[in-house]
């Protein structure tokens, strides 16, 4: 079996780096005929995905975050739109917040990792495909696999990908102090969420979550009963409210139990359109794309069923 290694060697504080010769070792131990790659800057893991299923890779590895993952996934689903040549993704999770291999259940250390990813078995899971403004006002479009989200969560995976502590703090301590953060400077926006062929709604925000899976921002569980493999994204909707009751009802979002939180709704659909209300730019909120946050509203979520095979 031929196997392709997509690496961000910047992943998690380059932590994997100290070990990354044993890893690559291991996997070119239990597969035949290993290709090796690495991500330069944003967007590489797409591109460098496409190029390893051109090759003929089976497998294609994403070794780094929810990020890179996220790249990684988004080329095998480009490579497989175009072409009808795909290949399986396999995780090797090393990096902030690891919510993607979390709700799988995939390991987040290396040896395990490696392990799952020759011996584990094989889950075809939905994937989500989003279209959005970048910063430089291009339209732009790209497939999630986990979670995409709008506003809030925009500016903190922003202020968490900037933070010089990154990669030397806990995941859950770093999102959590960014949230608090950025919620307290936030000022909620002003959209209207139309779901599939629904009545639009027009809301003062906090987030918007688009969930495939049900972590988000280091283990906060925002979708618990998202699952990733019935055709239905969960759209979870925080309304503006008391900001110093909201910061100290996050505590409620890492168990999940906030479904009935009276600023919170919980939806089901297959697409979902946000826009801006009154004043375009002032209401621009920011998207999260599983951890990274490219651009902004106007945007269009819509759901692929059964796109993905991941080796879990």
């Amino acid at each position: 079996m031929k196997l392709g290694v997509v690496r961000n060697p910047v992943a998690g504080g380059g932590r994997l780096g100290a070990h990354w010769a044993e890893v690559a070792a291991a996997l070119s131990d239990r597969f035949d005929d290993v290709e090796f790659r690495e991500t330069g800057e944003p967007g590489d893991g797409a591109v460098l995905a496409r190029d390893l299923v051109a090759l003929g890779c089976e497998v294609v590895v994403a070794a780094g975050g929810d990020g890179t993952i996220s790249e990684v996934a988004d080329g095998i689903l480009q490579m497989q739109a175009e072409t009808g040549r795909s290949a399986v993704l396999g995780v090797l999770p090393c990096g902030t917040g690891l919510d993607f291999a979390r709700g799988l259940g995939i390991p987040v250390d290396a040896k395990s990792a490696v392990d799952r990813i020759a011996d584990g078995f094989d889950r075809v899971i939905d994937a989500g495909r989003i279209s959005f403004v970048e910063d430089h006002g291009r339209l732009a479009s790209r497939h999630f696999v986990n979670i995409a989200s709008l506003g809030m969560s925009g500016a903190t995976v922003r202020a968490v990908n900037n933070d010089r502590r990154r990669g030397r703090v806990s995941a859950k301590a770093l999102f959590f102090w960014r949230t608090v953060t950025e919620f307290l400077r936030y000022r909620f926006q002003d959209v209207r969420i139309t779901i599939d062929d629904g009545a639009p709604v027009e809301a003062k925000v906090a987030l918007v979550a688009v969930a495939n899976e049900r972590f988000f921002g280091g283990g906060m569980m925002i979708a618990p009963d998202a699952v990733p493999d019935d055709g239905l994204f969960d759209i979870v909707i925080l309304r503006a409210a008391s900001k110093l009751q909201l910061i100290f009802d996050i505590r409620l979002l890492y168990g999940g139990r906030h479904r009935n939180h009276p600023a919170i709704t919980i939806l089901r659909g297959r697409k979902v359109t946000v826009e801006p209300l009154g004043d375009p730019l002032a209401n621009a909120a920011l998207v999260d794309i599983d951890g990274e946050s490219p651009g902004h509203i106007p945007a269009t979520y819509e759901m692929v069923p059964r796109a993905l095979t991941v080796r879990c």
